[in-house]
């Protein structure tokens, strides 16, 4: 179950819906990748928890029998699974099947755009982090600190996701949202400029 807003049911049915979108433009197994997009964050850990990284084998781990009761056949379970434990960026697992690629992509698009935007302000208000470090807020001349400054988390990682896509439908709209989040920084140090 979701540990924070940004995890919530609402950002599982915005997965599901961009995995299922996914695999309808890059020929994939709907069923496969829409089950893996419900289970994916079955188990989640805050960010600043220490199992954060374990959380997507937590999640493939307890599907296993949820499957297995709803009948799905060993192949496909295996599948699933292979799905949700890649899906995720702490992990660090590399997907080896098209429906593996297609749900690791829809979860990150839901870090990028207007939502990832959002959802990125809800996890470093939750975790009572600063907006911007004051003399450096963009990290020109330091490096991202998304520990101490929310909008480090940009540099850190939101903006690097871009070149991580696995298919090409994920790659151009990850551009698109990532485009977003830059004119949003940039109209953020208009606001912010002395």
């Amino acid at each position: 179950m979701a540990q924070d807003s940004a995890h919530d049911i609402s950002h599982i049915q915005r997965v599901v819906k961009q995995a299922k979108c996914l695999a309808i433009k890059e020929d994939a197994d709907i069923k496969i990748v829409s089950t893996a997009a419900w289970l994916h964050d079955l188990v989640n850990y805050a960010k600043d928890d220490p199992n954060r990284a374990q959380a997507s084998f937590h999640s493939a781990s307890e599907a296993e029998p949820l499957l297995k009761e709803l009948g799905f056949a060993a192949p496909e379970v295996s599948a699933i699974q292979h799905a949700i434990v890649t899906h995720s960026f702490s992990a660090q697992v590399t997907p080896r099947t098209l429906e593996a690629k297609i749900v690791q992509d829809a979860d990150r698009l839901d870090a990028l755009g207007a939502i990832g935007v959002a959802r990125c302000m809800m996890v470093g208000g939750r975790l009572n982090r600063s907006l911007y470090e004051l003399i450096d807020p963009f990290c020109q001349e330091r490096e991202p600190n998304d520990l101490l400054y929310t909008i480090d988390h940009f540099y850190k990682k939101l903006l690097n996701l871009e070149s991580t896509f696995q298919t090409l439908s994920g790659r151009q709209e990850a551009q698109r949202r990532s485009q977003f989040m830059r004119s949003f920084l940039d109209q953020l140090a208009l606001e912010i400029r002395d």
